[in-house]
């Protein structure tokens, strides 16, 4: 059976990527379809940089509310059936975060999920967010399988933040509501597929730019591949890949069987 290898990375700016060594680590990475969170750039801005990925096709949303602000993507060497964009919610279609991929197999879903803000100012937000992405892919889940990969903005357990007891209810991705509206998706049938094939593995994918901190590997563990769990025989591997650099957030991978 073919096996493809999906690749996630919120690379914080496509244009500020671009100028590192973006194109020469996808094209290491080899990847089948890949998804992108934080594009922080228009639609056409987006595709302009897809045009220097051959043998790709490029799905792209933008934020409609500010110029510049979060966007997501996901490109594929396999068309789609129907790519869709959103979750037909108007509160929370205007920046851009959700991009849905139907294929023959599964639906991919790629999210870049709010960020709590400073002072948890946008936490209530936040948890309104997380009850409707996880209805929308409930309901997807009901037609076929679904792949969901993103910034979550979410360390689930201890294990996956580095300084648990000084982020807890203090931190925005690190509140027990936060964990909870995580929590939900799991209870909802979705698998964290790296801690599945990792139980105990301390390895994060995001480091803030400030403090040193990926020098100090003071990191979070917020961005995930999760699959239904009728998926789950065939995912083959789930990769974090913290030796990519290039934004404050390092690549994590998939490999499934189709």
């Amino acid at each position: 059976m073919p096996t493809l290898h999906l690749v996630c990375w919120n690379v914080n700016g496509i244009r500020s990527i671009i100028k590192k060594d973006f194109l020469k680590d996808i094209k290491t990475l080899n990847t089948d379809m890949l998804c992108l969170q934080e594009t922080k750039a228009s639609v056409e801005e987006v595709k302009n940089v897809l045009e220097l990925l051959p043998g790709y096709k490029g799905f792209v949303n933008s934020s409609k509310a500010r110029q510049g602000y979060s966007g997501t993507a996901i490109i594929t060497k396999t068309e789609p059936l129907v790519v869709t964009y959103d979750m037909n919610h108007a509160e929370h279609d205007q920046e851009g975060r959700v991009v849905t991929a139907e294929y023959p197999w599964f639906y991919l879903v790629t999210v870049y999920t709010p960020n709590a803000g400073e002072g948890l100012k946008r936490l209530d937000y936040r948890e309104r967010w997380d009850e409707e992405f996880r209805k929308y892919l409930v309901e997807l889940q009901r037609k076929k399988p679904v792949v969901v990969c993103g910034d979550l903005n979410v360390a689930h357990q201890p294990i996956d933040i580095a300084r648990p007891k000084d982020n807890y209810n203090k931190s925005a991705g690190y509140t027990q509501r936060e964990i909870d509206g995580f929590q939900r998706l799991l209870d909802a049938g979705f698998v964290d597929t790296f801690r599945h094939f990792h139980p105990e593995e301390v390895k994060y994918t995001y480091w803030n730019y400030m403090f040193n901190a990926r020098a100090r590997n003071v990191g979070w563990r917020i961005d995930y591949f999760l699959v239904s769990k009728e998926l789950l025989p065939s995912v083959k591997q789930a990769m974090i890949y913290n030796e990519y650099f290039g934004s404050d957030h390092c690549p994590v991978g998939l490999s499934l069987e189709v």
